[in-house]
């Protein structure tokens, strides 16, 4: 089944070079060119992975951004010519699953958006699951539907972005494992580690924490290992 993305990008030049190659590789692309315009396709149309440029008229790319998780764990790749560690974090802080900075390579935008769709579709229950049967991960308070996707600590309901829920799935289908951050980014992002993804994994446990923990600052489930890396348990 095609997939369905939809690129923001105020640059209709380099929007019409993505939407082109995009398509090339099998995709449906759908595109918008200011940030109010891209919330109401968003809201209308049914959109697999979203391209997200930061520097949009009418409505900036990370409000554009928060409106987006308040509602869907759908995948966002932020792609900006603000490539500083900063802006990095701040996009990865607010909900996005990938940020690409320009100038970029058309190969690599592809691969990573096929890397964010895997994420998300290979966790899709087998067949004989979907007939009624709930495939549950537990840890004390914390739970996890394979099959909805759906997170709850101590009774109450979590929105999770993807990596989130990936980040989350790995520890709880290992409790009290150990996870340095380059296997943690191995595992999640399926690519190679580099010095430079620390921050990224840093930002995504702290926003793990901020939704799962009842005093982040204080963590009961995912500690932090000195030296080493996190795990889930005592």
């Amino acid at each position: 089944m095609r997939k369905t993305i939809l690129l923001i990008e105020d640059d209709r030049e380099i929007s019409e070079l993505i939407c082109q190659h995009l398509r090339q590789e099998g995709f449906t692309v759908l595109a918008a060119y200011d940030g109010e315009e891209a919330m109401a396709m968003f809201e209308r149309e049914r959109i697999d992975l979203m391209v997200l440029d930061l520097m949009l008229p009418q409505l900036g790319g990370l409000e554009v951004l928060r409106k987006v998780r308040e509602r869907s764990r759908l995948p966002v790749l932020i792609l900006s010519a603000k490539g500083s560690e900063l802006d990095k974090a701040l996009g990865l802080g607010i909900g996005a699953d990938d940020y690409i900075s320009k100038p970029f390579s058309m190969i690599e935008l592809t691969a990573r958006i096929h890397a964010a769709i895997r994420r998300v579709t290979e966790y899709l229950p087998p067949k004989e699951e979907t007939t009624g049967a709930v495939n549950v991960l537990q840890y004390k308070d914390l739970t996890l539907d394979l099959n909805t996707f759906a997170a709850t600590a101590k009774g109450k309901t979590i929105l999770l972005t993807s990596k989130e829920f990936h980040i989350l799935k790995l520890f709880m289908t290992h409790p009290n494992r150990v996870f340095t951050k380059e296997q943690i980014y191995h595992f999640v992002w399926e690519d190679n580690y580099y010095y430079g993804n620390e921050n990224v994994i840093n930002v995504h446990i702290r926003r793990l924490r901020e939704k799962i923990e009842s005093d982040p600052s204080n963590p009961t489930y995912l500690r932090t290992i000195w030296g080493i890396g996190y795990k889930l348990g005592e």
